[in-house]
């Protein structure tokens, strides 16, 4: 016997504009993720070359990060480990790479002068 019921079916979709590279401000790269962090520099220096610097990571799970260099003209390298080392690298597993959004804000209190 024939079934003669009629198939449905949903689609949601939904699209946005994609940049490359698809971060802007730090890649955390796990050690064993399968792009590898000369890949990933390979990549960056063909699409955007000379905008992130690399540092490699001490530690179990992280092989490297990839910095923009305009963060780094406002704070120092090691403030940065130091932020993603406490706050972020716990949540990295050794097979992925992840995306950090890193919105650095500096003010002043009070600036005071002689005019």
């Amino acid at each position: 016997m024939k079934d003669e019921s009629t198939g449905k079916f949903s689609v949601h979709l939904s699209f946005e504009e994609v940049r490359l590279p698809p971060f802007e401000d730090i890649l955390i790269l796990g050690k064993k993720c399968p792009q590898g962090k000369i890949g990933v520099y390979k990549s960056f220096e063909l699409l955007i070359p000379n905008e992130f610097e690399t540092f490699e990571i001490e530690d179990e799970i992280i092989e490297a990060i990839f910095v923009n260099k305009r963060i780094l003209k406002k704070i120092d390298k090691n403030k940065i480990i130091t932020i993603l080392r406490e706050k972020v690298f716990p949540y990295v597993s050794a097979s992925e790479i992840l995306k950090v959004d890193f919105k650095l804000r500096i003010f002043y209190d009070s600036v005071k002068g002689e005019f």
